[in-house]
């Protein structure tokens, strides 16, 4: 007579997005303070995607090789914040630092992607 579901368990509120916000605040605010706001905001933009391309693989922090890919991924990053001259215009910084966001999204998902499956190869061919 009624459609009567069974109530799901609650779960915890997943905070991470508040979390990596109030974390990057004060890389903008450093930026800012320093008149380079555009470049924070890219920074700041493409920083968040980073971090949550790796919360996605959070189940992998146990191993090494995931720090060791992070940190160089991390160190391919300084460089590249400082040699790209952004573009001084009336363009929104958005524009041009949102799809540099995206593109680094998918290189460091793919780079963690890689190392996976290079690194944990060998574990699943002993489980056979």
């Amino acid at each position: 007579m009624f459609d009567y579901d069974a109530p799901k368990q609650k779960t915890r509120t997943d905070w991470s997005g508040t979390v990596i916000g109030v974390m990057l605040l004060p890389v903008f605010s450093v930026f800012a303070y320093l008149g380079k706001a555009e470049m924070g905001f890219t920074a700041t933009i493409v920083l968040g995607l980073s971090i949550l391309a790796v919360k996605l693989r959070w189940r992998l922090r146990k191993h090494v090789w995931f720090w060791a890919t992070i940190v160089v991924i991390g160190a391919l990053h300084i460089p590249l914040l400082f040699i790209i001259r952004w573009p001084q215009t009336n363009v929104p910084t958005l524009a041009y630092s949102l799809p540099a966001g995206m593109v680094d999204f998918v290189f460091i998902s793919g780079a963690l992607t890689m190392a996976e499956r290079f690194f944990s190869k060998g574990k699943s061919d002993q489980n056979r």
